[in-house]
């Protein structure tokens, strides 16, 4: 039997409803074999992010070259990455995977958290473009499309001419993400760097426990490249699996609460 293999290279997340954690439960539930290169350890929960130490440079490529050497990737999701340096470093490794060119990469560029804490400096966002430069698709909300492009990003008009924008300047596939826009209707865009856009829309689903949910989507989107699907057809059923596990939430925390990636199922009498 063959099984989709992927690396998410990403924060640590105590509370479990993001980040690695996070990571880990998409890619078990969508079928595919869940590989780690932690970048940083955070301590968070419902209500916030209250520390976080950003893992030495060496150790997050040690991971990385402990599972390519051995298991191999067939997908990689990169998402808090820690510092500059390691942004460079883990673009520039990647770069060296054989088959690398050919390696599906999803870079979620996690600035912000869902409560608001502060996940990436500016020195690091400026890093970012290395990795946009080696990934098949970015996956940035409003707000980081705003800041990595340069665009102000208030309606969709604006998110698709930043994301067009983006993708021409760095020839890769943007995935502009419309649930900060506001709205009853919840607008994604998939743009390509040769002005190709597929949109998808649907009813927003009004609940506060949505920690997780771009963390969810990439490595929802990198599990099912992984197993050999079209990106278009990757972000189509990702959004359904995103949509699914916010429905099952399982209502923890005071916070912003975790999903519910497990989509409800008891194994418990």
């Amino acid at each position: 039997m063959t099984v989709p293999r992927i690396l998410s290279i990403a924060g640590s997340d105590s509370g479990g409803g993001a980040g690695i954690q996070a990571d880990i439960k998409t890619i078990t539930m969508l079928g595919g074999y869940a590989m780690t290169a932690i970048t940083a350890i955070t301590a968070q929960n419902t209500l916030g992010v209250t520390e976080a130490l950003p893992l030495p440079t060496a150790t997050v490529l040690a991971q990385i070259d402990a599972v390519v050497s051995d298991i191999g990737l067939d997908a990689v999701k990169i998402g808090m990455i820690g510092s500059a340096e390691t942004a460079v470093a883990v673009a520039d490794a990647l770069a060296r995977v054989p088959g690398g060119p050919e390696l599906a990469i999803v870079f979620d560029p996690v600035m912000i958290a869902t409560s608001g804490a502060v996940l990436a400096d500016q020195a690091t966002i400026s890093a970012f473009e290395r990795l946009m430069q080696v990934a098949a698709v970015v996956t940035p909300n409003a707000p980081e499309l705003e800041a990595l492009s340069g665009l102000s990003v208030t309606t969709e008009s604006e998110m698709k001419a930043a994301a067009l924008a983006l993708a021409g300047r760095y020839d890769v596939a943007v995935l502009a993400k419309g649930g900060h826009l506001g709205g009853d209707v919840l607008i994604d865009l998939l743009c390509f760097p040769d002005g190709r856009i597929h949109r998808w829309s649907a009813v927003r689903i009004e609940t506060r426990h949505s920690h997780g949910t771009g963390c969810t989507l990439s490595s929802a989107i990198a599990c099912l490249l992984g197993a050999g699907l079209s990106l278009q057809d990757a972000v189509s059923s990702a959004r359904d699996y995103v949509r699914a596990a916010l429905q099952a939430a399982p209502g923890l925390g005071r916070g912003h609460g975790p999903m519910g990636h497990n989509l409800g199922r008891s194994y418990f009498p």
